[in-house]
């Protein structure tokens, strides 16, 4: 499943597709949407707001499209008037007069006024953004010594969206990697300092991700800005202490980790 520096990056690509131009064409799949068609035509797509793993596409009048592409749901690009040969199912169309935006394959997709979108049920149970950068260290820190999250070990709280929304399995792994703490850790029992570092990282890595990965430097290893640490590398040295990284399974998918410091 695409985490959030993948979402964030499909929803600039789709904002710079079709922000403030008026829709000629809008297609839903499932009956239950149809009857908006003729309510969009005409309107705009004002944002395209990722919240997590999901999206949040703003229209002018001011209905919103919620959607998230859990495990096989895509979004395209293309050019106005083309449809794409797929095995995929096209779930939504919203086209302008030059591009159009497809969405395939997804399940959990609903509109409405924006209102009641923003009262979703992954909405109202999700975490602050990793990707917000008004978030700060200082609210992350507060976030995981609170009573809810303060005694769960690391490794599971990580994938937990209610904890901060956008993180999964492998930017888990490059955090805890980043600050030096072992899945088993729980953030009562850090010192301030480890505190600190894993507050750090849980924003900088996914940033760092969405910043940069997919753009080329050729003075990099790989050419990539950003490179996993852990991540796909068990049986490689760790760079900060060269002890063999190791691959175990951890709340019932991959986990990569240096047995060397992360303690």
């Amino acid at each position: 499943m695409p985490e959030g520096p993948e979402i964030r990056r499909a929803a600039d690509a789709l904002a710079a597709a079709v922000i403030d131009q008026p829709l000629t064409d809008v297609g839903f799949a499932f009956p239950q949407l149809k009857h908006y068609r003729d309510r969009l035509i005409g309107e705009r797509i004002i944002a395209i707001e990722p919240r997590g793993k999901a999206l949040l596409t703003h229209f002018s009048n001011g209905l919103t499209l919620y959607s998230h592409n859990q495990l096989y749901g895509v979004w395209k690009v293309v050019n106005a008037g083309e449809t794409p040969e797929t095995k995929r199912d096209l779930r939504v169309r919203l086209e302008t007069a030059e591009r159009a935006i497809l969405l395939y394959s997804a399940s959990d997709i609903t509109l409405g006024p924006r209102e009641e979108i923003e009262q979703h049920p992954f909405l109202q149970r999700i975490g602050p953004d990793v990707l917000d950068m008004t978030l700060t260290e200082t609210a992350v820190e507060q976030r995981l010594l609170s009573p809810k999250f303060r005694r769960r070990q690391l490794g599971g709280m990580l994938l937990d969206q209610a904890f901060l929304a956008g993180l999964g399995n492998y930017l888990r792994a490059e955090i805890l990697w980043q600050a030096e703490l072992a899945p088993q850790h729980k953030p009562q029992d850090l010192s301030p300092e480890a505190l600190q570092r894993l507050a750090k990282a849980l924003l900088a890595v996914p940033r760092l991700s969405y910043q940069t990965r997919g753009q080329v430097d050729e003075n990099r290893h790989h050419g990539a800005l950003f490179s996993f640490k852990v991540f796909h590398r068990s049986g490689e040295p760790c760079e900060r202490c060269g002890a063999m990284i190791v691959r175990t399974s951890l709340s019932s998918r991959p986990f990569y980790w240096c047995p060397g410091c992360q303690k």
